[in-house]
């Protein structure tokens, strides 16, 4: 419908054209006044009431057909859990992932499920994500589809190790790699049960008899298989690297194992590095009288004892600068020269300017050992952006340093251990002492001894944490095992763009953070994983892997598990053939490597042990953002290492759950949610009730899941008053439909009433956009449909319309029948269309479905079905006219009763007139379907304005503007609604003004009576 001023009007082809959409129109009759109906061409109801629909005379109560449901209006306490716990037991729910894999259909959908870890309870978090899998499961198997979901654990790992060994306490110091390991095991397995059973509890539909757990023989297995795959193909190498270094794990960290902390406070210092030797263009600059020195900042003093050159910007400017206080002279890139004299507090006066590529051959003393020369090096990761334009250079501290040294082949001497600990390497002032917290304070004292301190200051800037210690990182050189990414990068963001992702956004976002990974280091030096199989040589720096050794080991990890790698003997491990070539058991030189794989390579290659078929590809990854870095990436890296395609073909991003202010949820803030808590209610259940695992399921659907997710007590209470005015729009529906049979009472839809018909066209669209939303994960809007759709065109709308009609015609009327025809296909869309989202509600709602003798689950009987004769784009003109005029009358009299009213529509002749004279062919009504629009005593539809009106009556004018077939019918009519009080009585039994006495039953209603 549009409103607008009126456009040219349509020919006479046209309007031919848009009437037989109508049928033949009627005589038109001149204008009259209060005229009486004619004989009726069939019996049409009267107009709701806005009275109670239940007569309070004793006398009719029993003729009235009231709605019959046992489908209860409201769960209250505990009856909301323990009606899910029946409906999951009655429904069949844990067989319901079996029955739908042994059907025969032509169509599957594989969704991967990301592993959760097995470390902790299951939280609001776990719920988000298997919900939301969940819904796209269902809805995929209601289409048609057979789903393949096997949920896995993510089973190693140093979270797991690091709580085994704290609850260990001091015990831990005593235990073998065999015992940590079993015990770890025991952990994990603990966690894994009781995530089930939640995940379980939420109506999470699943093979949850076959499982995937990355601590299983199987599994491993192929995980090893794919390692030697890539280190066979030269994308897996060992080297001496700087990588991210966790003193307080012992171990290797990967970029994904890391979180930031923004209020991290380092101790900044700016050093003198004194000037050596310069290159031929700056000594031509200085005269030599006075010494130079370059100034260096630096955030890690403990690095300082690691310098082997300081690095400059070739395209920059430098400066020879003064300081006024000391006369000391300095070089230091010219853009910087304002900002760090104000860090000086002195004045620096600037002698001279010179290009960068000027100190190209110069050398500088070491601050803290004179003897030792640091050159001055060109390099492109120096920045302006602060500091002095000169980079401190520490290779192995370093990965740009590393890179620096790799090109000018320079030491990468590491002076610090497993523990963060300086080594005898650094010297007797330093030794022993941890780099993080008395070595920083040493080091900055030997600085200030040997006068090449300038300043110190407080920091407060982000810094890299381990994420499962909370303490800081070093980044330390070390010999570990790596991906080399750089060959795996172009063909992975190739396959990429073959993705679907959503939102679209997040491929950016995959891309950049791939491109910020120079490589990937998958060692870690703990025991509780998967080991890295390779041999080391007891004197040589020599490792063994090859085809053979790698057969034998993973057979043994098949049959056994991967612990026998620390309880078989070295001869063991190794194939007999292989074993003989070493000289056999006696002289065998090579142990068994202690390193680990990366928890992201056990969980990236998830997809060869999982994904069926030989194509091994799921339809869908669905994850938290932190994934992006994380296993979508390990799993994208092996999955194209090995076999060259991405091993999914859609990924879905949410983000993460947070407080109701925003704020990330932790036990100190007192925010925390427990999934558990919602559906059972907590110890006080007035504070805590219980919710039920519906409404948790609910609040997941309707949150915009891709930015973050907000979690609390207001949010949980909206959801559940969100399906209670649902299970009061089901109840009306279950109720209006008892005693009806769609097989043998149903109208056909051409004969039903017009306003029957426009719910079913209406419905139809409802449908395709259900359809169309869950289609594109998009969960909201599923729900902003629902609510808009069982809201404003059920409850609001239509339901009022058609409550006369259901509870006083006669049971088998085919005008009530019509209603409860439409009322019955509403009910069926209307529940497939949640049931993914609330499938407790569904099938708790499909048990009270009064024909259906012996239901089954709502989720063995298919998707929404809609019948193309639904969809009549004419009627919204015919029906939303009506509704404009409607919207007139009853705002003419706000708060009053519209059944105590007449109302007379006048329309001048043309197409407007003839589409509202389809509902209504008599000149007056009381029993149209007009009038059941327009609730009214009864409606008067006239050509023209009557000649004399009452006084009392009041008139409202508007215009309509139909267009029809795509535009090519057009027509703009203006209408006048007329409103005066009925001179009519109220019927006791339908309480509509449309008696001729109080005491009296009106037409309808005595026929009605008449006939029981």
């Amino acid at each position: 419908m549009r409103w607008g001023l009126c456009p040219p009007q349509p020919g006479p082809a046209a309007l031919a054209a848009a009437r037989s959409l109508w049928g033949p129109p009627r005589v038109l009759r001149g204008p009259g006044w209060r005229g009486t109906a004619r004989g009726l061409l069939e019996r049409s109801v009267t107009g709701a009431s806005n009275q109670p629909q239940n007569s309070s005379n004793g006398k009719y109560r029993d003729t009235v057909l009231l709605p019959q449901t046992s489908f209860p209006m409201k769960l209250l306490g505990r009856q909301q859990p323990d009606t899910e716990l029946e409906i999951q037991q009655k429904c069949g729910f844990s067989e319901l992932y079996s029955w739908q894999r042994e059907r025969k259909v032509k169509t599957e959908f594989c969704l991967h499920d990301g592993p959760p870890y097995a470390n902790g309870d299951p939280h609001v978090g776990h719920a988000l994500n298997k919900i939301l899998k969940d819904i796209a499961n269902r809805y995929q198997m209601m289409r048609g589809s057979k789903v393949h979901f096997v949920p896995g654990w993510d089973c190693h790992g140093l979270p797991i190790e690091i709580k085994v060994l704290s609850e260990l306490g001091a015990k831990a110091q005593n235990l073998s790699a065999v015992e940590i390991r079993k015990k770890a095991r025991l952990f994990a397995k603990a966690a894994i049960e009781k995530q089930r059973l939640a995940f379980i509890r939420w109506g999470i539909m699943a093979d949850w008899n076959n499982c995937y757990y990355t601590f299983d023989g199987s599994y491993e297995a192929k995980q090893l298989r794919i390692f030697y795959e890539m280190f066979d193909k030269g994308l897996i190498y060992r080297s001496y690297k700087p990588v991210f270094w966790s003193p307080s794990s012992r171990t290797a960290l990967a970029e994904a194992e890391l979180e930031y902390n923004l209020e991290h406070v380092s101790r900044s210092i700016y050093v003198k590095f004194p000037l050596l030797k310069p290159g031929p263009k700056l000594a031509s600059l200085i005269d030599g009288s006075s010494p130079i020195s370059f100034l260096v900042w630096t955030t890690q003093p403990w690095t300082i004892p690691a310098n082997q050159a300081v690095c400059y910007m070739p395209d920059a400017k430098y400066a020879v600068v003064k300081c006024s206080q000391s006369g000391d002279q300095y070089v230091l890139a010219a853009d910087k020269v304002t900002p760090v004299a104000s860090t000086l507090k002195t004045t620096l006066e600037v002698i001279s300017t010179f290009s960068g590529v000027d100190l190209e051959d110069g050398t500088c003393s070491h601050p803290l050992i004179p003897d030792k020369v640091s050159p001055l090096l060109p390099a492109n990761h120096v920045t302006m952006a602060k500091g002095t334009g000169l980079v401190h250079t520490a290779p192995a501290h370093g990965m740009e340093d590393y890179s620096v040294a790799s090109q000018h082949n320079l030491p990468t001497d590491c002076l610090v251990d497993e523990d963060g600990i300086f080594t005898a390497a650094a010297g007797p002032e330093l030794q022993n002492k941890s780099v993080l917290e008395e070595g920083t304070d040493v080091v900055i004292k030997m600085l200030q001894a040997s006068k090449n301190l300038l300043v110190e200051e407080k920091l407060v800037h982000s810094y890299p944490y381990d994420w499962r210690t909370k303490k800081p990182v070093v980044i330390r050189a070390s010999k570990q095992w790596f991906v080399n990414i750089m060959d795996l990068k172009t063909t992975a963001k190739e396959l990429l763009k073959k993705v679907k992702f959503i939102p679209g956004s997040v491929l950016n976002a995959m891309v950049d953070m791939m491109d910020r990974r120079p490589y990937w280091c998958i060692s870690r030096q703990r025991v509780w994983g998967v080991p890295i199989p390779v041999f080391h040589h007891k004197t040589k720096d020599e490792f063994l892997i090859n085809s053979q050794t790698i057969e034998h080991i993973t057979k043994l990890v098949e049959q056994h598990g991967s612990d026998v790698w620390w309880t078989l003997p070295p001869e063991q491990l190794l194939p007999e053939d292989v074993l003989a070539q070493l000289g056999g058991p006696g002289a065998l030189e090579y142990t068994p490597g202690q390193d680990i794989l990366d928890i992201w390579f056990d969980s990236g290659t998830s997809w060869s042990c999982v994904l069926p078929g030989t194509d091994q590809r799921a339809d869908l990854y669905l994850e938290g953002k932190d994934q992006l870095g994380c296993w979508f990436q390990s799993s994208l890296l092996t999955s194209v290492a090995a076999r060259k395609k991405a091993p999914f073909k859609t990924v879905v991003v949410h983000g993460f759950t947070l407080g109701e202010k925003g704020e990330k949820m932790s036990k100190s803030l007192g925010n925390v949610i427990d999934p558990d808590v919602v559906i059972n209610g907590g110890q006080d259940q007035n504070k805590e009730p219980p919710y039920g695992a519906d409404v948790l399921r609910w609040w997941v659907a309707e949150s915009n899941i891709f930015t973050e997710v907000t979690i609390s007590p207001s949010a949980l209470n909206a959801a559940r008053d969100d399906i209670s005015k649902l299970r009061n729009t089901l109840r009306f529906l279950l109720g209006n439909v008892a005693g009806f049979n769609p097989e043998t009472d149903s109208i056909p839809v051409n004969d039903m009433y017009v306003i029957d018909q426009y719910m079913l066209h209406l419905l139809q669209d409802f449908a395709s956009k259900i359809t169309d939303s869950y289609k594109q994960y998009d969960f909201g809007k599923v729900v902003r449909l629902l609510q808009a759709f069982y809201t404003r065109e059920l409850s609001n709308f239509y339901f009022s319309i058609i409550k006369d009609r259901l509870y006083c015609e006669s049971a088998h009327d085919p005008r009530r029948r019509s209603c409860q025809t439409a009322l019955a296909e509403i009910l069926d869309v209307l529940v497939r269309s949640f049931a993914p989202i609330l499938p407790h509600l569904a099938e708790e709602v499909f048990q009270h479905v009064p024909y259906i003798k012996e239901p089954k689950s709502v989720f063995r009987t298919g998707w929404i079905n809609t019948s193309s004769i639904w969809k009549k784009p004419g009627l919204e003109e015919a029906v939303e006219s009506a509704c404009a005029m409607r919207d007139a009358f009853l705002r003419s009299i706000p708060g009053k009763n519209a059944a105590e009213y007449e109302v007379t529509i006048v329309i001048e002749p043309g197409l407007l007139f003839e589409i509202i004279e389809m509902l209504q062919a008599e000149e007056t009504s009381s029993a149209s379907q007009l009038n059941e629009l327009m609730m009214a005593s009864q409606t008067t539809l006239l050509p023209q304005e009557p000649p004399t009106m009452p006084a009392d009556v009041t008139v409202h004018q508007g215009t309509f503007l139909i267009n029809l077939e795509g535009g090519d019918i057009r027509e703009e009519s203006s209408y006048k609604v007329i409103v005066m009080p009925t001179t009519k009585e109220k019927c006791p039994r339908c309480w509509k003004y449309t008696a001729e006495s109080s005491d009296a039953l009106c037409p309808r209603c005595a026929e009605v009576v008449g006939g029981k």
